[in-house]
This record gives C-alpha cells, sequence and structure tokens, in this order.
C-alpha cells in the first residue's frame, strides 16, 4: 500500500524536482512544468544542486547507494515547501520507496517529511491546489497511459481530470491500459527481451484506437514507448502532462 499522506498546502511556493530523464532527454518538460505552474500564480524554485531520486540503485537492489542519493536529495530540498516532480516514477519514490529503504535507519524522520512534501504534478494542480478544469485548446485525439508508478495514488486521476477538461481533447481508452508498459528502469536493462515485448504489445493496443498523441505523466514510459515505436518503423507522437497543459494555453493565447 503506497503512503501517499500528504502535507497540507499553505502557499503558492514550490521547489521544482526535474529529475535525471528533464535534465538528460526531456528539458521541454521541466519548463513547461514551470510555465504551467507559474500559470497557477506559483512560485517556482529549482535548487542547483540536485542530482536523483534514487530509484536506479533503489530497484537495482543496491539500497546503500541509493540512501546516499536520497539523504543528498533530502538537503537539497530542505526547507517546507512542497517539492513538485514531473514524474509519478520520482515522485512515488519519494514519498514511498524512500520510506521503505530508511525503516529501519534513525534519520527516517526527515526522509519520511520531505515524502509528505512531494507531490506529482498533476496530483499537486488538482488535490493539492484544487483545480480541476483546465483553459486553452489542444484540439487532438489523446491515448492516455496511466503508469505502474501511479497506481495507488492521485495523480493518473488527476492527470485524466485535467486532460478531460481541456476544449478540444478527446481521450480514447485503449486495451489493457493498466498494463505495464515494460520499461521498469533497471528491469529494461536486465531483461530486455521480456522488457521490448511488453513495450510491442502496449503499443499495439494504442495504435488500434488511433490515437494523435500518447500522453503520460512519466517520461521512462514516453521514452520507452517512443523508442520501441521508432525502431519499428512507426513512430508515434509523445507527449508530458505538463507539455499538453502547456501547450493549451499557447494555442488559447493565455501564454
Amino acid at each position: 500500500m503506497l503512503n501517499t499522506e500528504r502535507k497540507p498546502i499553505t502557499g503558492k511556493r514550490v521547489q521544482l524536482m526535474a529529475t535525471c530523464l528533464c535534465d538528460a532527454f526531456y528539458d521541454d518538460v521541466a519548463m513547461a512544468t514551470v510555465q504551467v505552474l507559474e500559470h497557477l500564480g506559483v512560485e517556482v524554485v529549482f535548487p542547483d544542486a540536485q542530482t536523483c531520486c534514487g530509484q536506479p540503485a533503489f530497484n537495482g537492489g543496491d539500497w546503500v547507494a541509493s540512501r546516499k542519493v536520497v539523504r543528498h536529495t533530502v538537503k537539497t530540498f530542505a526547507g517546507d515547501e512542497p517539492v513538485v516532480v514531473p514524474s509519478g516514477s520520482c515522485a512515488a519514490m519519494m514519498f514511498h520507496g524512500t520510506v521503505l529503504e530508511f525503516e529501519k535507519e534513525p534519520d527516517l524522520g526527515e526522509i519520511e517529511a520531505l515524502g509528505r512534501r512531494t507531490w506529482e504534478l498533476g496530483d499537486f494542480i488538482v488535490n493539492g491546489l484544487g483545480v480541476k478544469t483546465w483553459p486553452g485548446r489542444f484540439a487532438a485525439t489523446v491515448a492516455f497511459h496511466r503508469s505502474c508508478h501511479s497506481r495507488g495514488t492521485g495523480s493518473s486521476a488527476a492527470a485524466a481530470t485535467l486532460l478531460g477538461s481541456v476544449a478540444g481533447l478527446k481521450i480514447v481508452e485503449f486495451g489493457e491500459g493498466e498494463q505495464c508498459c515494460g520499461f521498469g528502469g533497471t528491469f529494461a536493462v536486465a531483461f530486455p527481451n521480456i522488457s521490448a515485448s511488453m513495450g510491442a504489445l502496449k503499443l499495439d493496443h494504442i495504435r488500434a484506437v488511433k490515437p494523435d498523441v500518447l500522453v503520460s505523466g512519466d517520461m521512462s514510459c514516453m521514452m520507452h514507448l517512443g523508442g520501441l515505436a521508432k525502431e519499428e518503423g512507426k513512430p508515434i507522437k509523445t507527449m508530458h502532462l505538463a507539455q499538453v497543459l502547456r501547450d493549451a494555453l499557447k494555442n488559447a493565447g493565455q501564454l
């Protein structure tokens, strides 16, 4: 059972955890996240010393290395402000995975405190700020991928709420929507053939509904499915939730 208890939102200043994937591959997702939050009147602070949430080592079983990364993250994101993450996977690591790997450690308290301040972007907008509808326009048929790490949290439902409220946007359901895309972080490295087969099956279901865009709140899933589709010679357009929300504002001249 995921520990998803949150510290109540009392102000409109947040710290942005951009994640390794934003840093290495999806810088536009980080920029879109800032633009979306600023549109809502939120002041965004970016701690320069941030590195990683510690999930790769955690998933790989190297909890000693993961704890070092997490302790650095705790120091980097010190304070009382909410920490917003444009990744359901990294957010879940902070409020659930870290509690597991530190449950017998003396510094669990400060780890758990950071977890209670950490929000995935969509979850923060809908359940933290209470924003249920999104302005602007985005004319497209969207297949929304609900990532494994967002299950049991408010993230997937929040993202679907926001997407479903955008003028011109139509969400289409596809077969086996709750199934994993096959990435699983280090799983894709340890078991590449299984990972690729899972991704190919997911893509078959997605293509069957002919979406204009595949949208997710997890960049790792986007990278995996987008990469497989490109290798198959049948590329599919992928976008992060933040990019859709940002572009909806732009399309309506509100940004």
